[in-house]
C-alpha cells in the first residue's frame, strides 16, 4: 500500500517531537478490556497526529460527497452500536486496494477500491460495521495492554505500529530507528479473538441498522475466491482481516436463523461508486466504460451510469456532450444533489458562469444540506470576483457549521481576495485548526498579528485567539 509507505516515516518523526516518552512502567493499568492503556485524549491525540500526516498526503481523497456519504453511513451503523456516542469520523483513501481500517480516536479509513468491490451497499456496511466493532470492543487497548511492560516505551511508537498493523505496509527503517515501531507492529494485529468478536458484534450493528447481515458472508466468499485466484497479490483485506473457513462458516451459522431481508441500496451509494468509478483510468477509457455499460444495459443504476458517463466526459473536455448527457439524465432520473452539484460543474465548464451562479441558490434551496453544493457556490463567486457575496454566504454556514475546515478556508480566500490580509489569516487558522494541525494554526495566527492591517478588536481577537491555541498545545505536549 503506496499511500502508507510513503508516509510512515514523516509520520514517525513528526509524532516523535509532538508526542512525549511514557516509560512502561508508568503507564496506567486497563483494568478491564472496557478500559484503555491510554486515556481518551491521548488516543484522539495519536488519531489526531496520524490524520494530519493522512491529510496531508496525495491519496486523502478530500472529496465533500464521498466524505458525507461515509459519515452518513457510518452513523447510521454507530447508532445501533453497543457505543452509540462515541465520536467517529470515516474517511476515504483514493487506493484500488480492497480494505479498510480503524484508527486510535475513532478515525475508520475506506478504500476507493472496497467502495468500488462491495457489489451491494450492504456489503460495504458490513465492512464498516465490522471496523466499528473493533473500535467500539477495545480490540487495541486489549493488545496495547498485553504489550505495556515490553516494548510501548512511548505513544509516537505506539502510533506507528498501530498505523503499520492496521494497513500491513512495511515500516521503514526511518520510522523503525525514530519510534522502534518493527518490534511492535508484528504484534499488533488483531487475534482470530478479534475478528471473530468484530465479525459478531458487526452482524449485530448489520441488522439493527436495516441492512443485509448476509451481505457479510457474501462479501466474505467473493474475497476468499479472489485470494485463491490471486495467490501473490490476495486483497489487502485478507492481510489484514485473515479469513478462514471455520470464521465464514461461524458468520453462516449466525445469519441462517435470521429472516430474509431486502434492502435496497441508496442513491447516493451508485452516484458516488459512478463518481470514483469516473476518476479512474484515462478520461478517454472512463467513458469508453460507460458507454459500454449503457449500451448493453449492464447496471443496477442507469440514472447513476449515465450521470458517471457526464464527470468522465467532463475529464475528457467534451463539455458539449456533456451538457447534452447531463439534460437526459436529469430528465430521466429523481432529483438529487449530487446530480445538481454536477450540473453546476457542467455550466462553469462550459463557461457559462452566470447561469451557474444562478444554479447554485437554487440548487442550494432544495439540498440545504448538501454542503458540495455550497463549496462550489462560494468558490464560483470567488472566481467571478465577487468575494463579498461569497463570505455573506459563508458567515451563515459557519454558524450552522462551525467546525467545517472547507468554510474556513473559503473565507481566508475570500478575505485574501479583497486584501484583508489579517482576516485571511485568521480564518486559514481556524481551517487548519478544526483539521488538528494545531501548529500550522498558530504559524497563521502569528502572521495576521504582523500583517499590518485589522482593527482594534480584529488584533484582540487574533491575540486571545493565539494564546488560547498555545495553550492547547502545550497541554496536548504534556504525558
Amino acid at each position: 500500500m503506496t499511500f502508507f509507505r510513503t508516509k510512515l516515516a514523516a509520520a514517525a518523526i513528526a509524532l516523535a517531537a509532538a508526542v512525549p516518552a511514557i516509560p512502561a512502567d508508568e503507564l496506567p493499568d486497563l483494568g478491564n478490556v472496557a478500559q484503555s492503556v491510554l486515556s481518551p485524549q491521548q488516543e484522539r491525540r495519536i488519531g489526531d497526529e496520524i490524520m494530519r500526516q493522512i491529510r496531508a498526503d496525495r491519496d486523502y481523497l478530500d472529496d465533500a460527497e464521498v466524505s458525507e456519504y461515509l459519515n452518513s453511513l457510518g452513523f447510521r451503523l454507530v447508532s445501533s452500536s453497543p457505543e452509540p456516542r462515541l465520536g467517529f469520523e470515516f474517511f476515504a483513501v483514493n487506493d484500488p486496494m480492497v480494505n479498510a481500517f480503524a484508527l486510535p480516536g475513532g478515525y475508520i479509513g475506506v478504500h476507493t477500491g472496497l467502495l468500488l468491490t462491495a457489489q451491494s451497499e450492504s456489503e460495504l456496511a458490513a465492512v464498516l460495521a465490522h471496523e466499528v466493532a473493533h473500535v467500539t470492543q477495545n480490540h487495541l487497548a486489549r493488545i496495547i495492554e498485553s504489550e505495556k511492560r515490553s516494548q510501548i516505551t512511548s505513544l509516537a511508537a505506539l502510533a506507528i505500529a498501530i498505523l503499520a498493523a492496521r494497513s500491513n505496509s512495511q515500516v521503514s527503517q526511518a520510522a523503525v530507528a525514530t519510534a522502534q515501531a518493527l518490534p511492535l507492529q508484528s504484534r499488533l494485529d488483531f487475534t482470530r479473538e478479534h475478528e471473530r468478536e468484530a465479525d459478531r458484534i458487526g452482524l449485530q450493528i448489520l441488522e439493527r441498522s436495516g441492512f443485509d447481515p448476509r451481505a457479510m458472508v457474501a462479501f466474505f466468499e467473493r474475497l476468499q475466491r479472489a485470494n485463491r485466484l490471486y495467490e501473490t497479490n490476495a486483497p489487502s483485506y485478507l492481510r489484514t482481516h485473515p479469513l478462514t473457513f471455520e470464521r465464514i462458516a461461524d458468520v453462516q451459522n449466525r445469519t441462517d436463523p435470521l429472516p430474509y431481508r431486502q434492502a435496497a441500496d441508496s442513491a447516493d451509494f451508485h452516484l458516488l461508486r459512478a463518481k470514483l468509478r469516473a476518476r479512474q483510468g484515462s478520461p478517454a477509457d472512463a467513458v469508453t466504460y460507460f458507454e459500454s455499460t449503457l449500451r448493453e444495459k449492464k447496471f443496477a443504476s442507469e440514472g447513476a451510469q449515465r450521470y458517471g458517463l457526464v464527470a468522465a466526459l467532463l475529464r475528457t473536455g467534451n463539455v458539449v456532450r456533456a451538457e447534452r448527457e447531463l439534460e437526459i439524465l436529469r430528465k430521466s432520473a429523481p432529483a438529487h444533489p449530487v446530480i445538481e452539484t454536477l450540473a453546476g460543474q457542467v455550466l462553469l465548464a462550459a463557461g457559462q458562469t452566470a447561469g451557474a451562479l444562478a444554479h447554485y441558490p437554487a440548487a442550494r434551496q432544495r439540498f440545504p444540506q448538501h454542503r458540495a453544493l455550497t463549496y462550489d457556490y462560494a468558490d464560483a463567486l470567488i472566481r467571478d470576483r465577487q468575494p463579498e457575496l461569497a463570505l455573506k454566504l459563508l458567515a451563515g454556514e459557519v454558524e450552522r457549521f462551525p467546525d467545517d475546515p472547507h468554510l474556513h478556508g473559503l473565507r481566508a480566500r475570500s478575505y485574501a481576495a479583497l486584501g484583508k490580509r489579517l482576516l485571511q489569516h485568521q480564518a486559514q487558522a481556524e481551517a487548519y485548526t478544526r483539521l488538528g494541525n494545531l501548529g500550522a494554526a498558530i504559524e497563521q495566527l502569528q502572521l495576521a498579528l504582523k500583517s499590518g492591517d485589522g482593527d482594534f478588536y480584529q488584533l484582540s481577537s487574533a491575540e486571545a485567539r493565539l494564546r488560547e491555541l498555545k495553550q492547547i498545545d502545550a497541554e496536548n505536549r504534556r504525558p
